[in-house]
């Protein structure tokens, strides 16, 4: 049977506005989706994060719409994941690092491809002391109390997977969670639209 979709869906695009490479601004990114036909388009912080209503468009369909036209419109190569809201959701319900961790220092890589997790799972039998990794069904997570740049567990995942996952800190996946939780939520959060 397939799954029918409806409502809301976050994308995320993996490798733009980072350094001087692959430049969007996020007016065209939401005019972007606009024009592909998706509705209520929202975008949280300048990294390529984009809440949006999709209707029956299935996230895989939305991705891959969403990555032909940044290439054709935009000229930018960037791998789109693209989750429904109920996928988001389950995401942020399984990250067993979330209670305990600064968010800025929690990452949550989000897989393009689910099935990515089973090549993971030998991951979890190592010892990342301090860093410490946790899996789900739709992203790992990674708990980087020396930053980012110098986690071994990111550049462990980094290797296995390659483009095939995208991060976030748990700071901007909670302003996600906002804007997807409706309008009187995201209204009394500190986000904005950006220029």
């Amino acid at each position: 049977m397939t799954e029918v979709y409806s409502g809301q869906q976050v994308a995320f695009l993996r490798g733009i506005n980072v350094g001087r490479a692959k430049r969007v601004a996020m007016a065209d990114l939401r005019k972007l989706l606009g024009d592909l036909g998706f509705t209520n388009v929202r975008t949280v912080l300048n990294s390529g994060n984009v809440v949006f209503e999709a209707g029956r468009v299935a996230p895989a369909e939305a991705a891959a719409g969403i990555e032909e036209a940044l290439v054709l419109k935009l000229g930018v190569a960037a791998r789109v994941t693209v989750l429904s809201a109920g996928q988001f959701a389950e995401l942020i319900e399984q990250n067993t690092l979330a209670p305990a961790a600064d968010a800025a220092r929690l990452l949550a890589l989000v897989l393009n491809r689910p099935s990515d997790a089973q090549r993971l799972a030998p991951l979890l039998q190592q010892s990342w002391q301090p860093e410490a990794l946790a899996l789900g069904q739709w992203a790992a997570y990674a708990w980087c109390p020396d930053g980012v740049l110098a986690s071994k567990v990111v550049a462990a995942l980094g290797v296995l997977l390659g483009d095939g996952v995208t991060s976030r800190n748990w700071a901007t996946m909670q302003k996600l969670k906002l804007l997807l939780d409706g309008p009187d939520a995201a209204a009394t959060s500190s986000l904005a639209k950006e220029p």
